[in-house]
């Protein structure tokens, strides 16, 4: 943490107090913050808790380290990893073939389509599973990639089908599957790689449940 950052936790503690050479100080260590990520010393200033912000999510490193432990296995009870795979999944599964059908309509595959995928996804992880652990946020991320893995092979399905004069289904159906890697790798487009990281990088990110000032004064 920087010093603007450390200055957000000590401005709303009860043992902050003025040093007109240094500026807010902790009133035991007589000196400016140094912690790193959480200050054992933190004590909320319950008179300023109107001023905490309601709405601005807070970085999930960040605000997982300011939760006491009591508080932390209470809100693990509160997870549930199966819905928020169905939901990130089914949700994947919408985003591929809309993104299949868009590039089939404009005969343009459009990237920022797997930017939308991963927020998509990683926010049906949040809300479906509210989950705080790390492998939230790798299923997101998973679920994200093949998301848009699915999306270029719907693309696909959805080109030879207007080729061939075939439904979607039968095409499905009649699909040589095991020419698929080489039809994709023949697809495959440098910026592909750029578009699938930032889609991963949103499902791994959004998948956590969401924090904010207020959520963290309540918890303690």
């Amino acid at each position: 943490m920087n010093r603007q950052e450390q200055l957000v936790f000590c401005k709303k503690c009860t043992r902050r107090k003025m040093d007109f050479k240094q500026g807010l100080i902790c009133e035991i260590s007589n000196e400016k913050a140094d912690f790193i990520d959480n200050c054992l010393n933190f004590n909320l200033d319950t008179s300023v808790k109107e001023s905490l912000d309601t709405e601005t999510p807070l970085e999930h490193a960040e605000a997982i380290a300011q939760i006491p432990e009591s508080a932390i296995e209470s809100l693990r009870t509160e997870q549930n990893l199966s819905k928020g795979i169905i939901a990130g999944t089914v949700t994947g599964i919408i985003g591929a073939l809309l993104w299949g059908t868009i590039t089939v309509l404009t005969n343009f595959q459009i990237g920022y389509m797997a930017i939308a995928i991963g927020a998509a996804v990683g926010y049906s992880f949040r809300y479906f599973g509210k989950g705080i652990d790390q492998i939230y946020g790798i299923l997101g991320a998973f679920t994200a990639i093949i998301s848009c893995v699915l999306g270029n092979f719907f693309s696909i399905i959805g080109f030879i089908a207007n080729n061939e004069g075939l439904s979607y289904i039968d095409t499905l159906v009649a699909f040589d599957y095991s020419l698929l890697g080489a039809i994709m790798s023949e697809t495959f487009n440098p910026m592909d790689l750029l578009f699938y990281g930032i889609a991963a990088y949103e499902g791994y990110k959004f998948s956590f449940r969401s924090f904010t000032e207020a959520d963290l004064a309540s918890l303690k």
